[in-house]
């Protein structure tokens, strides 16, 4: 029969501070508390854990064979509390979380930046993967969350929104002369275009899109990296489809044109993508709310 866990720790600062009172003060409770705590433990026991005297109180045989037992895991317990108090006041620990390569360089890497600078401490565990992959990292528990492209629709996930991005199609100088006013849908597919690869939450979303007017989009080329689809089309070697925020430096310093069309291309979010109901680390609140400035409620 295991005694309560309370019982234990009156015998344990009883035999530490071997004197009633002093265990008491340890406990914030009365000396007769402990008194009760001590006989009860030897009456489940069967046994008599302390010789009492006019100076306080000794281990008999018994009570020694226990300390030497209740002494170490008293002290394991100590150790997992103090380890505890690292991980809430970020002295240590983890931050794990998954992105596509371009949300990490284009809106991950300044923060994680000031976060690793301020808190070296803490490790970073960084997977890679497409929107659907790093959904699927998330519910499986890889991961403690995931910066995605919204929408998603997923009952068992709890999505927060960030930042607003507009999507849109560039073009290098093989193509400038097709900048000079909005074409159609369908005039833009008369040329080569160079899509996310088919897996991809950018790739369904221009495809959904251009299927809601009627038109089938098909790639010439397909690429797995952002960097790629913008050196492409810097290449001449067809039209990208890339997060304009992301191509800003290009087309300002002409080495890109945006091709402007008719059809509105929507707005999207970038959005956090966590498990509900799952308790987060003292570090991943804090990248959330210094950070990223994302409220968790």
């Amino acid at each position: 029969m295991i005694a309560n866990l309370e019982l234990y720790r009156a015998f344990y600062w009883t035999a530490k501070e071997q004197n009633l009172s002093r265990a008491a003060e340890r406990l914030y409770i009365t000396q007769p508390s402990v008194s009760h705590a001590i006989k009860q433990l030897e009456t489940e026991l069967a046994v008599t854990l302390f010789h009492r005297g006019a100076k306080g109180v000794r281990l008999s045989e018994e009570g020694q064979l226990l300390f030497s037992q209740v002494e170490q895991a008293f002290q394991f317990i100590e150790s997992g509390e103090r380890q505890i108090a690292e991980f809430n006041n970020l002295m240590r620990g983890e931050l794990r979380l998954g992105s596509s390569d371009s949300l990490c360089k284009y809106f991950l890497l300044p923060s994680l930046g000031r976060f690793c600078n301020d808190y070296p401490q803490i490790r970073l565990d960084l997977v890679h993967g497409t929107t659907p992959e790093i959904i699927q990292n998330v519910k499986e528990g890889r991961i403690d969350f995931g910066i995605v492209r919204l929408p998603i629709e997923d009952s068992t996930l709890k999505i927060l929104e960030t930042i607003t991005v507009q999507d849109c199609f560039v073009a290098g100088p093989r193509y400038f002369h097709l900048a000079g006013q909005a074409m159609s849908l369908i005039e833009l597919t008369s040329n080569p275009l160079i899509l996310f690869s088919k897996n991809s939450s950018s790739r369904r979303f221009i495809q959904e899109f251009a299927q809601a007017h009627g038109i089938t989009m098909e790639p010439e080329i397909e690429l797995a990296s952002v960097d790629l689809l913008i050196e492409f089309a810097k290449a001449g070697l067809g039209i990208s489809f890339v997060t304009k925020q992301f191509v800003q430096s290009e087309l300002e310093s002409g080495k890109l044109v945006e091709i402007k069309l008719k059809e509105q291309i929507p707005e999207r979010k970038i959005g956090i993508a966590l498990l509900k109901n799952r308790r987060l680390s003292a570090a991943a609140q804090m990248f959330f709310q210094q950070y990223l400035h994302v409220e968790l409620s």
